[in-house]
């Protein structure tokens, strides 16, 4: 639903959004890697751990603070995501 994308807890927070949007999209990334046949199933499901530790290091800081994330916490957890990104290909 497009109503959806303006949540409340999207507009809460931000900054979690962006990271598990990406992390999202980065999942997404990894299965059309497999389907082309430029990643085999064991790389996707190494990304796929990456990408789980990050998510779940995400969650960790955001329950530290009160649910969410600060700016400097995204930005590491943006650089983890650009690491598994540059893996994944194009």
């Amino acid at each position: 639903m497009a109503g959806d994308k303006d949540s409340r807890w999207e507009r809460n927070h931000p900054r979690r959004e962006q990271v598990n949007d990406r992390l999202t999209n980065q999942n997404r990334r990894i299965h059309q890697e497999v389907k082309e046949g430029e990643l085999t199933h064991g790389q996707a499901a190494a990304l796929h751990n990456k990408d789980r530790q990050i998510r779940q290091e995400e969650r960790m800081m955001a329950s530290q603070n009160g649910g969410h994330i600060t700016r400097q916490e995204q930005r590491t957890l943006n650089q983890q995501e650009n690491a598994v990104s540059r893996q994944i290909g194009h």
